[in-house]
């Protein structure tokens, strides 16, 4: 038990550094429409996914019964993906990251539902405060300003929903590599329509940082799968916040990006949540150790 904590923390660590660079790339990529951007970041990572599982002699095959899992969650991260490329399009990115970041909050009131797991009085607390804390991110305001960091806040509604199903699929033995490679496929077929009737052309550079997207991308998503088919999410999910100091660091120095003040007390009070919760549950995590 204490082994696979410890590589669910590795894992997810290491997806959070990844997609804290597919951001920044992302962002770099210019002025190209967001669906597109979601289109060739997912075609890029399918192509990786599908090698990885012909060069290990994988068969790409999909567990009995998990079909309908794996279309709940590619659907869900679909549209959580949509969400979350139009806000770092429009905002700075390590905010666009901390509404992102709202997702191990959803994947608690989702998990009730979807993995009959019962949440703790304390759980409830800390998804109340995560969402006080998301006020100073998105600042409401009544005009059109507040719909990128609307978009954050369902983004990350749909990665926790996606998230929680990456776990169910986990505890019924499907290859986090078939998750994976299924979710890419997926999402690239769905956009596909859209590429063909709306596609803009793109630069040289355009091409390559959307190529480092996917390339990010596939890293972040194939540590993530892992991670949470080691470790329950209530468990490690807190490390998965190590992506704000990641991206912080990426904007000030790519971008010139520095989060306001109101934004930083929300990033605190997140941050702070995950931290209360994760120390309760991880003390009822047998053999482990702060």
């Amino acid at each position: 038990m204490k082994q696979q904590y410890k590589m669910g923390i590795t894992f997810i660590t290491m997806s959070a550094f990844f997609f804290a660079l597919m951001n920044l790339f992302i962002r770099l990529s210019g002025d190209v429409p967001s669906l597109q951007k979601v289109f060739f970041r997912n075609l890029f990572a399918m192509l990786i996914a599908v090698g990885t599982l012909l060069k290990s002699h994988v068969p790409l095959k999909v567990g009995k019964g998990n079909l309908k899992y794996l279309l709940i969650r590619s659907t869900a991260g679909a549209l959580g993906m949509v969400c979350n490329f139009y806000a770092i399009d429009r905002m700075n990115i390590s905010d666009a990251s901390m509404l992102n970041k709202l997702s191990p909050f959803f994947a608690i009131i989702f998990s009730i539902f979807v993995l009959g797991e019962k949440t703790k009085l304390h759980e409830w607390f800390a998804v109340l405060v995560a969402f006080g804390g998301a006020l100073f991110v998105v600042k409401p305001t009544f005009s059109f300003d507040i719909i990128p960091a609307l978009a954050g806040v369902l983004g990350g509604l749909g990665a926790g929903l996606a998230y929680t199903y990456v776990r169910k699929l986990g505890m019924r033995g499907e290859n986090s590599m078939i998750v994976v490679a299924f979710f890419s496929s997926f999402t690239t077929l769905l956009l596909l329509p859209n590429l063909i009737f709306n596609y803009t052309p793109m630069k040289a550079s355009q091409w390559l940082f959307l190529c480092l997207t996917g390339i990010a991308a596939a890293g972040g998503q194939i540590c993530i799968t892992k991670a949470y088919a080691y470790a329950p999410a209530k468990e490690i999910s807190v490390y998965d916040f190590s992506i704000v100091i990641f991206t912080a660091i990426l904007g000030m120095l790519f971008l010139s990006q520095k989060p306001d003040l109101l934004s930083v007390i929300g990033y605190v009070i997140i941050i702070g949540a995950a931290l209360g919760k994760w120390y309760v549950s991880v003390k009822k995590v047998s053999g482990t150790q702060l």
